[in-house]
């Protein structure tokens, strides 16, 4: 019975080590894939397509572009940080041309929709 046990607890550890090898690399691939999200979508360009984004800035920010007033939003489509960073963008919004403004709000509203801007998305 001994030997019996022996093989059973073997495979027992042998799967808890399987499950647990494959629930890492689950993590590691979902970790990785949202990285790699922001780095797919940040070669975005600005398009008149998707929407007039200086009349969203004219709703946001009053089409003031490089506005910061500390209120945790930069720009003129006023960008949280983390969601700027979250698709592609570096530094401040805030101290980003417009057109680069565009090119992550493009990324933004193709991943979370108009509603990114829920006063101002109407525009889009």
């Amino acid at each position: 019975m001994d030997s019996g046990s022996s093989a059973y607890a073997r495979g027992i550890n042998c799967m808890t080590k399987l499950h647990t090898v494959k629930r890492v690399l689950g993590t590691t691939a979902v970790a990785g894939a949202a990285v790699a999200m922001p780095i797919v979508f940040g070669t975005g360009t600005a398009s008149a397509q998707s929407g007039n984004w200086d009349a969203v800035a004219q709703c946001e920010s009053g089409g003031n572009w490089a506005t910061n007033t500390g209120n945790g939003y930069y720009g003129g489509l006023q960008f949280s940080l983390s969601t700027w960073q979250a698709y592609g963008g570096t530094g401040l919004p805030s101290d980003a041309s417009r057109e680069h403004q565009i090119s992550i709000a493009e990324n933004v509203l193709a991943g979370q929709g108009p509603g990114a801007w829920p006063t101002c998305g109407a525009n889009l």
